[in-house]
């Protein structure tokens, strides 16, 4: 604690609140090590995935969370269990607070979100909370260095390291976090169901013919004055491919999610449209035109009911998560619902739980991650 404090004055003194992100990852590899108990038996060394080798507690007991937003609702999977999570960011919470998450995990609500506002933390408040260990999004790449001065082991989390493959990046997740934890260790058994759940829809999809592929729209965001799609790279590019469909948008090379106009939606016309949990809009909203100036009735999506907002699970499902193998077949069924007429969306949940996290849901909590009202889209 002395040395915390210590270091809190040392930051003061040197005038810095708080961390800046950046929009790129810095192009580090790490190398691959598993980790390394031998030199003291109360720490274990990992490496994280800007490269860093980082040393944490052996027994970690309070976890704050940077600007990667699944983080917690992975974490708390992972423990089956949100008592380690001291803080977490606000986008989290909210998702939190109108999802399954908070059901199975009341305890999550007492975390703190006060200590951070998008990519800025402040560094105070977080070495008021004492925790073990902060993770953080690796784009944020000079948070290491505050993180150091402040005497706070900090692990770096990437989103994008694996060109936004949410199947590898969460199996990448659970590797990291079972060198953390070895006796938590769910990396096999991730490995083993996310990759069979995507060969499964790859067994079908190969056959589409390119007439036969649809024709898909990522609906990201859509407030009164902007609509935001995926270009070729983020997660709806990966998605699309991932269920032999195409991504009207993947003529956009831009990064991350990108802005478009009415026209050019027009233009791509799809045939499905799907709804992230980003934005409060559901599909009625776009059927009646209840949001924006925009008109949509003359889309093909529209004018055959053809729009589905995405799932919540323990997270919004667009992004990597811990329901990533689940949401694939969700999207597969519903994109294609003759050729994947024999996946029951529901039991296939209550399995990847049971299988990989030893997690029993109902089935009214495993169809309730299919049902997202829109209080969960805030921020």
């Amino acid at each position: 604690m002395k040395k915390r404090l210590l270091a809190l004055l040392l930051i003061c003194t040197l005038g810095i609140s708080a961390i800046g992100c950046t929009s790129k990852e810095l192009p580090l590899e790490p190398t691959p090590e598993t980790a390394d108990t031998t030199k003291d038996p109360d720490s274990i060394t990992i490496t994280d995935h800007n490269g860093n080798v980082v040393t944490v507690p052996k027994n970690i007991e309070r976890i704050a969370v940077g600007n990667i937003l699944p983080m917690p609702s992975v974490l708390a999977v992972f423990f089956d269990s949100a008592e380690k999570l001291v803080g977490i960011p606000k986008g989290s919470m909210t998702a939190a607070q109108n999802s399954l998450l908070s059901e199975l995990y009341p305890e999550i609500l007492n975390a703190k979100t006060d200590y951070i506002n998008g990519a800025e933390v402040n560094i105070e408040e977080l070495i008021k909370m004492e925790p073990d260990v902060f993770i953080y999004n690796a784009a944020n790449a000079s948070t290491k260095d505050l993180l150091d001065k402040a005497g706070i082991p900090g692990v770096a989390v990437s989103v994008n390291k694996w060109d936004y493959d949410a199947i590898e990046t969460l199996n990448q997740w659970i590797a990291l976090l079972s060198e953390m934890f070895p006796e938590n260790d769910r990396a096999a058994q991730t490995e083993t169901y996310s990759k069979q759940s995507y060969e499964r829809v790859q067994e079908k999809v190969s056959a589409l013919s390119e007439e036969e592929r649809a024709k898909i729209f990522f609906l990201f965001q859509y407030s009164d004055t902007t609509i935001a799609t995926s270009g070729n790279h983020f997660f709806g590019q990966w998605w699309a491919d991932a269920i032999g469909a195409v991504n009207v948008g993947e003529e956009v090379e831009q990064d991350n999610s990108i802005t478009v106009n009415m026209e050019q939606v027009y233009g791509w016309n799809p045939e499905h449209i799907l709804i992230t949990n980003f934005t409060t809009a559901q599909p009625d909203d776009l059927y009646t035109n209840t949001i924006g100036a925009d008109d949509w009735s003359a889309i093909d999506a529209i004018k055959n009911q053809k729009v589905d907002k995405m799932p919540l699970g323990m997270y919004r499902s667009y992004t990597c998560g811990v329901d990533t193998p689940v949401t694939l077949l969700w999207m597969a069924k519903t994109i294609y619902p003759e050729l994947f007429a024999d996946v029951n969306i529901t039991e296939e949940t209550k399995t990847y739980y049971k299988e990989v996290f030893d997690i029993e849901l109902t089935d009214t909590q495993a169809e309730m991650i299919f049902a997202p009202t829109s209080e969960a889209s805030a921020f």
